[in-house]
């Protein structure tokens, strides 16, 4: 096994030397103006309306609160929708988020990661305009774009405004993985997209209403407040972390390779100081390791209080990963190999790749270059759709 991720250190240097990126920026938030930032934009449009927020720990400006900062501008601000992780970002992946009050503003926040996913009719009745600003990752199965679909299409429904305030993508200077077939369909992905989409989720809105990708073809009325100072070839540097188990860029970064083993029997350290930076299982043959325990974000992590052995990959995502755009596939063979006599798959690995093909083809033993060619014919189709609802410069 170590042998395997010294290739894989190896291979990855070849690549990143062979695909330089001149054009790479690194950009913090001080560097741009986000969509929320720029309230002259906005704010005469919310005036007089009954707004409701699509918020979470991560709508800000520079570090204050949206919700706080209408508040505070005299917008009349009638309820707070938030979606997996909660309002203040410290549920689990996975668990269902209640429907409660706002102990600071007193506002009610209604949960859209519990009963139901979709604001209901009753939810948007004293509602005039629903604004969206949560800081995406860029990768399909992170569900903040699902949640952005369906309250586009509660806006659409029920005759409400939609307005997106655009964040920049982390993971939005590449394009690739599998793209979803329409039989794989959830909550982790409705559209037929790559995991790595390479768009704002402002971007992303207007594709999913502009080629009739919301229920029944039904459009809303959509405002996306555009950022200023942004390109898909810069790198931004996230001022906080999007969810509980991405708490730093080497996270962010390694997401889209490492998510999939979600769908496995494989931890990827949830439970420890380093979620979505090691892999590691307890029957595996390796000189790191770490123990899952019971923390924020992840209450009852995999293998909880049991030695897990594998990789940290955190050094490997400072170095390599975030140049060569692309998903890792080699920790996910390299881990089925040793453990492939267990039930290595569950019943969520083919949502995560979005088809069933994936799965096969690690089973059957197909190199990770092969697997990779396969998906091309579909990404360049997506592409071509992308392109029409790019609304910053593109990285090709």
């Amino acid at each position: 096994m170590r042998l395997l991720f010294l290739f894989i250190t190896l291979f990855t240097i070849f690549v990143a030397q062979g695909q330089p990126y001149p054009d790479t920026r690194v950009l913090y938030e001080k560097d741009l103006k986000t969509g929320a930032s720029q309230t002259n934009k906005y704010l005469p449009l919310l005036k007089d309306k009954k707004v409701g927020v699509i918020a979470n720990a991560t709508s800000t400006i520079l570090g204050v609160s949206l919700v706080d900062t209408l508040l505070a501008l005299k917008i009349n601000v009638k309820k707070v929708f938030c979606p997996e992780h909660g309002f203040r970002g410290n549920a689990d992946a996975g668990e269902k988020v209640k429907t409660e009050k706002d102990p600071k503003t007193g506002l009610p926040i209604i949960s859209l990661f519990g009963k139901h996913f979709k604001p209901t009719k009753e939810d948007l009745a004293d509602i005039d305009v629903l604004v969206y600003d949560l800081q995406d990752v860029g990768v399909r199965f992170y569900t903040y774009i699902s949640t952005m679909t369906y309250c586009m299409e509660a806006a659409a429904e029920n005759g409400k405004e939609f307005m997106v305030l655009d964040r920049p993508n982390p993971n939005g200077y590449y394009v690739d993985g599998p793209v979803l077939e329409p039989a794989f369909k959830s909550f982790l992905g409705l559209h037929q997209v790559p995991i790595v989409y390479g768009m704002t989720c402002g971007e992303y809105a207007q594709m999913v209403n502009n080629e009739g990708w919301l229920d029944k073809g039904v459009k809303c009325k959509l405002k996306v407040v555009t950022l200023q100072n942004y390109n898909h070839t810069d790198m931004y540097q996230l001022p906080i972390k999007p969810s509980p188990n991405l708490p730093n860029m080497q996270a962010v970064y390694l997401y889209p390779s490492l998510g999939l083993f979600e769908g496995t029997i494989v931890s990827v350290g949830r439970g420890t100081d380093k979620p979505f930076q090691v892999i590691g299982h307890p029957d595996v043959r390796a000189d790191y390791s770490f123990v899952p325990r019971p923390m924020e974000g992840a209450k009852n992590p995999k293998y909880l209080g049991k030695s897990c052995f594998g990789h940290y990959l955190g050094d490997f995502a400072d170095s390599f990963i975030k140049d060569s755009k692309q998903i890792y596939l080699l920790w996910l063979t390299g881990m089925y190999k040793q453990l492939k006599n267990q039930t290595f798959f569950d019943e969520n690995f083919n949502y995560h790749a979005g088809n069933a093909t994936l799965q096969q083809q690690i089973k059957a033993g197909v190199p990770e270059d092969k697997i990779a060619q396969s998906w091309l014919p579909e990404i360049m189709k997506f592409k071509k759709i992308r392109k029409k609802y790019l609304l910053y410069k593109d990285f090709e």
